[in-house]
């Protein structure tokens, strides 16, 4: 085979081994880096498309009720949500979305924290908030006639409803409510693993 004017072998591996020192001095030289960027992206893969403190996934495992939307979620959980088509989180204090005026006009409960999530398949806002003790029953006693379904466990009482593409939830036990309005969009266990975040 011919070989091509104007090459040389020697000079080619000169200049091959120069480059490859030059990126071996550049890899050396970014180490001290690492670490840092590995948290810099930890971090803004947590963070939310708005700029509320509430976003950045803070404080997700404090003991305690949850004070930020972030706390509401396990880890599976807030992937999910923050990575669906359109997710955005709107965290308020706004009242609680739910089509039982009346119980939440009895009840008043007092908002700690209200999570919206708006993604392409639909809307998920979920309430928690602090209610008299017997809340629970006073739930149990008034939903039916709603259309809800009610069933009572040793933590808590739990009321559902469906309207086509709209599911309620409101769970109410020691002094603690915990509603969800899911329309159109409905994320796996969403009620059963914010519920744990509550109750355990």
């Amino acid at each position: 085979m011919a070989r091509v004017g104007g090459r040389n072998a020697f000079i080619a591996w000169v200049v091959g081994l120069g480059c490859l020192a030059t990126v071996g001095v550049l890899a050396y030289l970014a180490l001290p880096m690492l670490p840092a960027s590995i948290a810099w992206l930890g971090t803004a893969g947590r963070d939310d498309a708005t700029t509320a403190p509430a976003a950045s996934g803070e404080g997700k495992d404090a003991g305690g009720p949850p004070t930020e939307c972030s706390q509401l979620y396990d880890d599976a959980l807030w992937a999910t949500l923050r990575t669906a088509d359109g997710s955005n989180l709107t965290p308020s204090t706004d009242p609680p979305v739910t089509t039982a005026t009346a119980l939440v006009t009895a009840l008043q409960p007092q908002v700690t924290l209200t999570c919206t999530w708006h993604a392409d398949a639909g809307t998920v806002s979920t309430t928690f908030a602090s209610v008299p003790p017997d809340a629970g029953a006073i739930a149990a006693a008034a939903l039916p006639g709603a259309g809800f379904g009610c069933e009572t466990t040793e933590t808590r009482t739990t009321c559902t409803r469906s309207d086509g593409d709209l599911i309620e939830t409101i769970e109410a036990g020691g002094g603690l409510w915990l509603s969800t309005s899911e329309s159109g969009w409905h994320p796996s266990e969403y009620v059963d693993r914010t519920g744990k975040r509550v109750w355990g």
